[in-house]
């Protein structure tokens, strides 16, 4: 570096560069801070007979368990599901049943990653959201309930 004028379009150059690799990078980190996680299916069932199998708007919740990630958008929930049935009951002739219903999809909080889908008697279904696997259908344990449950 002979003089201060190529010292100075070195440096510039360098930070032009810097800058250059870093704009996309902060780019991926806004649009990821700003959008809504993928969700989490979960579901309870109250039913005399088991869910086989269920999807909330073509997302598959298999039969138990979370099956992730979704993307649960709109401003409603088409929830379909099929009765399970025992290798006797197939052999006695008892029918596949199929079910669906169309929901209002449940507003979405920010921490929300758990949609909760609620099977009742009578084939009723629930949807609502929570940011863990506590069903948000049931009151939310207490400390005080989690300590008495640990000691005795």
């Amino acid at each position: 570096m002979k003089n201060p004028q190529q010292r100075k379009w070195r440096w510039r150059n360098f930070w032009l560069g810097l800058a250059f690799l870093m704009l996309p990078l902060l780019a991926l980190y806004i649009y990821g801070s700003m959008r809504t996680p993928g969700a989490m299916l979960t579901s309870e069932n109250y039913m005399d007979r088991p869910v086989f199998s269920y999807w909330v708007n073509d997302n598959w919740g298999g039969n138990g368990g979370v099956t992730c990630c979704w993307r649960l958008e709109g401003p409603t929930a088409k929830v379909v599901w099929i009765l399970g049935r025992t290798g006797e009951q197939a052999r006695q002739g008892l029918k596949q049943e199929r079910y669906e219903i169309d929901l209002p999809m449940p507003p979405r909080g920010r921490e929300d990653r758990y949609l909760h889908v609620r099977f009742d008697p009578g084939n009723k279904v629930r949807l609502d959201w929570s940011p863990d696997l506590f069903s948000p259908f049931n009151p939310r344990p207490s400390a005080l309930d989690s300590e008495q449950g640990r000691h005795p």
